[in-house]
């Protein structure tokens, strides 16, 4: 499965207000909790997939690339939240692809405004915290059009 024909819709909208994101935190396999209302200031760049699911696999490849070109800006933080909460599966999933995207599960309850169940879900807030972009479906994260769009946000 590839996911050269979908592109995510990265037209501008109107502003959307700043949501409240203190209060939902996810962990890594270290019981390392990150609460996203501490990443006030950054693009945040959320990915919702799990190992089952055949549109996550497939853009995993363009997500790798887009985390690699900015892994390490200042501005810039990705969390790859596995939706199963299943790090023995998750884990050696991302190892054996050699992917190096930091890897979570939620450890709260986390919006509907943010995720419904659809997967795979991606979700990008601006430096304000003000929700971005929500895509739900496999896109291409590597496509130039939503480089640009994130380099306007690390501009803002």
């Amino acid at each position: 499965m590839s996911v050269g024909l979908f592109k995510p819709n990265t037209a501008p909208s109107e502003k959307p207000a700043a949501l409240n994101l203190s209060g939902i935190r996810f962990k890594d396999a270290q019981n390392r909790q990150v609460d996203l209302g501490d990443l006030k200031g950054k693009v945040i760049f959320l990915n919702f997939w799990a190992t089952w699911c055949p549109p996550c696999r497939a853009e995993m490849p363009s997500i790798s690339k887009l985390y690699e070109q900015y892994k390490d800006h200042k501005d810039v933080v990705f969390l790859l939240i596995d939706a199963d909460s299943d790090f023995s599966k998750s884990q050696p999933f991302m190892e054996n692809k050699r992917y190096k995207m930091p890897l979570y599960v939620p450890a709260s309850a986390v919006p509907e405004s943010i995720f419904k169940g659809a997967l795979p879900t991606t979700v990008v807030f601006d430096k304000e915290g003000r929700l971005s972009y929500h895509g739900e479906g496999a896109a291409n994260y590597a496509d130039p059009k939503f480089i640009d769009f994130i380099n306007k946000l690390i501009r803002l």
